[in-house]
């Protein structure tokens, strides 16, 4: 069995995950989902946690959101951990810019048919949608747009399985996301 493993800051972020690796992942690979209570959390448990996983063939993703912080600061602090663990062969480590709500921003269609609110992808083009890495208050930004429906768990949940995983998602970070997770299954293939 080949394990990809996700340590994660959020569980809305599991959740959004749940609705696109069924499309990116062969079936033979078992996914496990490590979440944290939040990002100081993941930062201190990584390294015990990457430590004590005992299973043979296994990758890692670790991610968590930027928010206000530095992101080459934030990407070489996790990196740091995860050396002191050995395991950075295996290791892959993404910052979502600046929280995972841009990543929804960028792909604005699989918004409206997760959330069955129709004409919100004509936004698309509007500035702000065109480049959903910038914003610094993505969740609310999409807390707004969508008149409150928007909630993270439940929003994630509905909204991933509508996620175009083809490059077209207007957040960098989330095509660098998807590259990651293709890493990942060159390192365990």
């Amino acid at each position: 069995m080949t394990y990809l493993v996700f340590l994660l800051e959020e569980p809305s972020a599991a959740e959004m995950l749940k609705g696109i690796l069924p499309r990116l992942l062969p079936a033979e690979i078992a996914v496990k989902y490590i979440v944290f209570e939040g990002k100081q959390d993941l930062e201190k448990q990584l390294e015990r946690r990457l430590k004590g996983w005992n299973q043979p063939n296994s990758a890692f993703l670790v991610m968590r959101d930027k928010d206000s912080g530095d992101c080459v600061m934030i990407k070489n602090r996790l990196m740091e951990k995860v050396m002191a663990t050995g395991k950075q062969d295996s290791t892959v480590v993404r910052i979502a810019c600046t929280e995972l709500e841009s990543f929804y921003l960028g792909d604005l269609k699989a918004v409206e048919d997760g959330l069955n609110m129709p004409n919100l992808a004509k936004k698309q083009n509007v500035k702000k949608f065109r480049t959903p890495d910038l914003l610094s208050n993505a969740s609310e930004e999409l807390f707004k747009l969508t008149d409150r429906r928007y909630q993270k768990v439940s929003g994630s949940r509905e909204i991933g399985p509508h996620l175009k995983i083809d490059g077209s998602n207007n957040s960098h970070s989330f095509n660098v996301l998807l590259a990651g997770i293709d890493k990942l299954l060159g390192m365990i293939a």
